[in-house]
């Protein structure tokens, strides 16, 4: 089967005016629509085709010739993955275990927020800001275009930032710093962090 656009878990306007319902109608409707109808394209006939998505990024991510298929599977699987990393009312400190977490890898919800605003402002160009935890330790990423915790062993992502340009642009024009602190104060879903934490145990 091929590969479809996943629906969002919101309405396209649910986290305006923050991000906008035209933000929405380029950065899903187009660029993530492209990534999933160039990777089914890069697949007919292979024989990934009706592999599982994170089994297609994992196997490409160790062959360089098919990096066309590793930067379309991953920015798949990466973009759905943000949209379930926001929630319209989300952001502020977390609760539960990730809370407790937090507190004992960054010392407090603060110093998470300024590591993590950090990460997110100093990937340069393109790329994506990520918690994962890794050995029983939260940690964080940053990774540049369509790289993803996904390939690293022993590493579970539990929440991203998409810092790309068309992820911002039309609401915050080039204040990446004011758009980092939008979705941590305003967007989080550490409801989905935490249901990654769980399943990560």
């Amino acid at each position: 089967m091929a590969f479809s656009l996943p629906e969002l878990p919101y309405a396209r306007n649910a986290l305006a005016p923050l991000i906008s319902e035209q933000t929405f109608d380029f950065h899903y409707g187009k660029h993530h629509q492209a990534y999933v109808t160039n990777l089914n394209k890069l697949l007919e006939g292979h024989d990934w085709a009706d592999a599982p998505l994170e089994k297609v990024i994992k196997a490409s991510a160790l062959d360089a010739s098919k990096t066309g298929i590793f930067n379309n599977s991953a920015q798949v699987w990466n973009h759905t993955f943000f949209w379930h990393s926001m929630t319209p009312g989300g952001g502020g400190k977390p609760d539960g275990d990730v809370a407790a977490l937090i507190d004992r890898d960054f010392g407090s919800y603060d110093g998470f927020r300024s590591a993590f605003a950090q990460a997110g402002a100093t990937q340069f160009g393109s790329g994506w800001a990520w918690l994962v935890i890794k050995g029983g330790k939260l940690e964080l990423r940053k990774t540049p275009n369509a790289e993803t915790p996904l390939t690293e062993p022993g590493a579970t992502a539990l929440l991203t930032l998409d810092v790309w340009e068309h992820a911002y642009y039309l609401d915050f024009q080039n204040r990446r710093p004011d758009f980092i602190s939008a979705f941590l104060d305003n967007l989080v879903n550490w409801r989905f962090a935490n249901d990654n934490l769980a399943k990560a145990a």
